[in-house]
């Protein structure tokens, strides 16, 4: 759900690049820890003792080798996806990092806030506000589909991941018209409009009166606000995917080069904006969704929990706008991506164009590109494709890791929300993942990680993401243990060609039943039977017996539904069949009630406002949705006038209410249980989302640290694209899976999908041993040095065996 994942941004000019330094080292750790040897490999030993603690923090000592210098961008690239979860922690201990700056003389002088250019702060603002219309909208869509739409548990969890795959696409997309053609600062209007604009739409879409003729509560032709959802929804995963790569970047372009320490703080301050805006939108959409608002039928209030993510959109879009004037632009320049396309492309081509044996073979694929492409370029993208070869695997984990907002949704719907004085919702347990990701991120790399150190395990890279794969396929286990208990409390409905029966004796006396296929049951007065269930086709008469009077009718059974059968001696033996048609748990949490009249007159029925109308002697009231809690009851009869407060109502139960009598004496109701209330509670998902948060921790932060570490300088964009890339390729899993696979039970899927997370860990833990971990900064150190030695070979040399000599020289 979050951020964290996904936030780092990557081309757009390179926010790596924006932050300056030398080139990568690598291997380099963050300030506080000595860089080590990388992935159990030997550390590299200097001709010079180890620096102080604090060397590392500040300027490294000039006596260092120039590649074993920590820089600005090592540092970055190292720590920033660890600052885009930690959000204010990471704010916090960064605001107290110095990083070394560089001497280039008298400083200009930047107008500005505490040394800070003013427009940053229109951009930090402006991600607040997107990440909150975002995340605020992301969180009530899938319920928003399931309950507004009518789409089943698996078109939903489909579409919803369709959307999230789309909005990790999208990024490539605006990256590239960033760099290459319109620059960050229209790239970023344009696209924010386009995203506005999509934030309304599906705020529209969400309105019922638009389409509700018949003021029935349902829309008229569903059709329109499922087109209208569809697009808004398209332009949403354009707008927000397109400004992913640019807006960090865009921020990093207003400092100049002497305002790295700035710069670094700016960062901080950026990302802990997106935690603020993602976390507060997460708990405040479902409040707004949990209110009734409408103007002919009162129901949840899509629009009010969309349209409010849209109206901060609208501000984002004008903040941005309002900063235009004091914004520093550069110049598009061209995206690395298009060059490695360009490169491989001819590679490939080249490869088929001479496969025939008279050309020799040569070391690598890559190398058919040496015709048209630089060694440098060429060895560069060889070391970005072992990265990405190694991310084949990684979807799977993403797969599960984005169920958090989809199956794990649905699964806190049927399930009590009931924490004491709080009430959650069931969209609101997603704000459980970046509540544990801000606690569990440092106290993992704090104490968790020197520990391993100490006990001296070789936790490499590829392991700690292998760890945090398995926690993910734990975390799902656990899910499926906790539906297994949630199956246990919910009913059992009629499958097609069933029918099932309930018999309630409204009489003075005993009744015994006897159906047709040979099934009977005894009924004391005012109680009730359980749903029995039969074969439609074998039901027939059913025959009442009360004392030695008995009565035999027959009634059309309806097939899959609920039945209940009324029966009463009161005067003569009756009895009533009524459809139930309540075929399924109660949507959204609700409580459906119903009541029925045992009084020997015609009864008017008020429930908190609810008028079931006049209800005439041995009837029945349709079923009417309530939320929680107690309510006020009041009957009118001809001559007199009660109310009673009724029991406290949980979370998806129903109830049948026996109005038995109305005087002097008060009300007095009977409750007979349809549905049982949910009685499994939330709080049993906890542990499921902290196993995952863990897994998220030792997989995603690492993973994106990982690849900056073992990526060239200029290719990190490339890897970051491909890290975005397993994302969405995750997301396509999932809605490939809820398609097509015909399990029943929800337990089951959970338990499917563990287990081929589980098999891709194992081939993924395979692929990692025989991984070797390079030094991008050696390599490229390398391959600088063999370019100058190739540069000074073709130099002219003169008959005194100098070269030219330059002015400067003279």
């Amino acid at each position: 759900m979050m951020p964290r994942k996904g936030e780092p941004a990557w081309g757009a000019s390179g926010l790596l690049h924006l932050i300056g330094g030398q080139r990568a080292g690598g291997r380099r750790k963050a300030c506080g820890r000595p860089p080590s040897g990388a992935a159990g490999k030997p550390e590299r030993r200097l001709p010079v003792p180890r620096p102080p603690l604090a060397a590392w923090c500040g300027r490294p000592p000039a006596r260092l080798a120039p590649e074993a210098s920590l820089s600005r961008q090592d540092f970055f690239s190292a720590w920033q996806p660890l600052l885009s979860s930690l959000g204010a922690f990471g704010a916090l201990v960064f605001a107290g990092v110095s990083l070394p700056e560089k001497d280039r003389g008298p400083r200009k002088s930047v107008p500005g806030c505490f040394g800070y250019p003013i427009s940053i702060f229109f951009i930090v603002i402006n991600e607040f506000c997107e990440r909150f219309s975002y995340y605020g909208m992301r969180a009530v869509l899938v319920l928003y589909f399931k309950y507004f739409l009518h789409w089943t548990d698996d078109l939903s969890t489909a579409i919803y991941h369709t959307f999230v795959a789309l909005c990790y696409l999208t990024p490539i997309l605006g990256a590239l018209i960033a760099d290459s053609f319109l620059g960050k600062f229209k790239t970023i209007v344009s696209l924010s409009i386009v995203y506005t604009v999509g934030q309304a739409v599906l705020s529209i879409s969400s309105i019922n009166d638009l389409t509700d003729g018949n003021r029935d509560g349902v829309p008229d032709t569903i059709e329109i606000p499922i087109a209208l959802s569809m697009v808004g929804l398209v332009l949403i995963a354009l707008g927000t995917g397109g400004i992913k790569p640019c807006v960090a970047a865009f921020g990093g372009d207003q400092f100049e080069e002497h305002q790295e320490k700035q710069r670094s703080r700016f960062f901080s301050i950026f990302y802990l904006s997106i935690n603020a805006g993602s976390l507060i939108s997460t708990i405040i959409t479902p409040i707004l969704r949990g209110e009734e608002c409408g103007i002919h039928v009162k129901q949840k209030c899509y629009p009010l929990a969309f349209g409010v993510p849209a109206a901060l959109m609208a501000v984002a879009l004008l903040v941005f706008i309002a900063g235009s004037r004091m914004y520093k632009r550069v110049e598009p320049q061209g995206n690395v991506m298009v060059q490695v396309g360009k490169c491989i492309a001819f590679a490939i081509k080249n490869r088929f164009k001479y496969r025939s044996k008279e050309y020799p073979k040569r070391e690598h694929w890559l190398d058919w590109a040496r015709e048209k492409y630089a060694k440098r370029l060429i060895t560069e993208i060889k070391m970005v494709l072992r990265v990405l070869f190694l991310y084949i695997p990684l979807p799977m984990f993403w797969a599960l890791f984005d169920q958090q907002g989809s199956r794990w949704t649905l699964q806190a719907t049927t399930m009590d929300g009931d924490f004491g004085p709080i009430q959650i919702q069931p969209d609101q347990m997603q704000t459980v993942n970046p509540i544990l990701i801000v606690i569990m991120v440092p106290v993992v790399d704090v104490l968790v990680y020197p520990l391993i150190d100490k006990c001296r395990i070789n936790f490499t890279p590829l392991r700690k993401m292998t760890v945090g794969m398995l926690l993910a396929a734990l975390a799902f286990v656990v899910a499926a243990v906790v539906q297994g208990q949630i199956d246990k409390t919910l009913p059992t409905f009629p499958a097609p060609g069933e029918s099932q029966i309930k018999v309630i004796n409204l009489g003075s006396s005993n009744a015994a039943i006897n159906f047709s296929d040979g099934k009977s049951a005894v009924v004391n007065s005012l109680e009730s039977t359980v749903y029995l269930s039969f074969d439609t086709a074998h039901l027939k008469d059913i025959n009442v017996t009360y004392g030695t009077k008995t009565i035999s009718k027959s009634f059309a059974f309806v097939e899959a539904e609920r039945h209940t059968l009324e029966i009463t001696d009161v005067a003569e033996i009756q009895a009533e069949l009524l459809v139930d048609n309540l075929t399924s748990k109660p949507e959204q949490g609700n409580n459906k009630i119903r009541f029925i009249n045992n009084l020997n007159s015609t009864i008017n029925i008020t429930m908190d406002g609810t008028d079931f109308g006049e209800v005439l002697y041995f009837s029945a009231t349709n079923y009417s949705a309530f939320q929680r809690g107690v309510k006020q009851i009041t009957v009118i009869t001809n001559n007199q006038s009660c109310e009673e407060k009724s029991l406290q109502f949980g979370y998806g139960s129903a109830y049948t209410i026996i109005v038995e009598e109305c005087n002097s004496n008060g009300l007095r109701v009977k409750y007979i249980e349809d549905i049982q209330p949910n009685t499994f509670s939330m709080a049993w998902q906890i542990p499921q989302y902290f196993i995952i948060t863990c897994a998220e921790v030792v997989f995603s932060v690492t993973g994106l640290s990982f690849s900056y570490a073992q990526a060239p300088t200029n290719m990190k964009s490339v890897l970051q694209a491909g890290w975005l890339l397993t994302v969405a390729v995750g997301n396509i899993i999932v809605l490939i899976i809820a398609g097509a696979t015909t399990i029943s039970k929800q337990w089951a899927e959970y338990v499917l999908f563990a287990g081929l997370l589980l098999a891709v860990t194992i081939i993924f833990a395979i692929m990692a041993h025989f991984y070797t971990y390079v030094d991008p900064a050696e390599i490229e150190a390398q391959l600088i040095e063999e370019e100058k030695q190739e540069k000074e070979k073709k130099e002219p040399v003169h008959e005194n065996g100098t070269g030219p000599v330059a002015q400067t020289q003279m």
